[in-house]
C-alpha cells in the first residue's frame, strides 16, 4: 500500500504548545482518530520563529550560511505533517480532506518513495 505525506499549511503561524491551541489540537486529534491506522507518523511544528534556514554556498565541502528563519515568507506556514497509508491517491485525497489544515490553509499529498534498509 503506497505512503502519501501530507504536509500541512496554516494560515496561521501557532505554537501548539500553547494553551489556547487546545481546541484546535483537539480537531488533530479527532482526526487521527478517524483515520485510525491509516495515520502512521507524523509531527507538528514549532512556529516558524525557531527555524534555521541551512545553504552551502559553493556545494559539497563549501561554506555553511545559516539564517534564521524559514527560506521563504509565504501567506502559509508549513505546520506539520502525516504520513497516510492509503490505498490510492483518492483514498488519500479523502483523508486530506479531514485535516484541519486543509479548511483554513492547504494539505500538500506527496508519494514517499520507499528506501531500502
Amino acid at each position: 500500500m503506497p505512503t502519501y505525506a501530507a504536509i500541512l499549511y496554516s494560515s496561521r503561524d501557532a505554537d501548539w504548545t500553547a494553551p489556547e491551541e487546545g481546541p484546535v489540537m483537539a480537531e488533530y486529534g479527532a482526526f487521527s482518530q478517524v483515520a485510525g491506522p491509516a495515520v502512521t507518523g507524523g509531527a507538528a511544528l514549532f512556529p516558524t520563529s525557531t527555524a534555521t534556514t541551512v545553504r552551502v554556498q559553493g556545494g559539497k565541502g563549501g561554506d555553511v550560511l545559516t539564517t534564521d528563519g524559514p527560506f521563504a515568507e509565504a501567506k502559509e506556514v508549513l505546520s506539520g505533517f502525516f504520513l497516510l497509508d492509503a490505498p490510492d491517491l483518492d483514498a488519500a485525497i479523502a483523508l486530506a480532506a479531514q485535516i484541519p489544515a486543509a479548511w483554513d490553509g492547504a494539505v500538500e499529498l506527496r508519494p514517499v518513495i520507499p528506501m531500502a534498509g
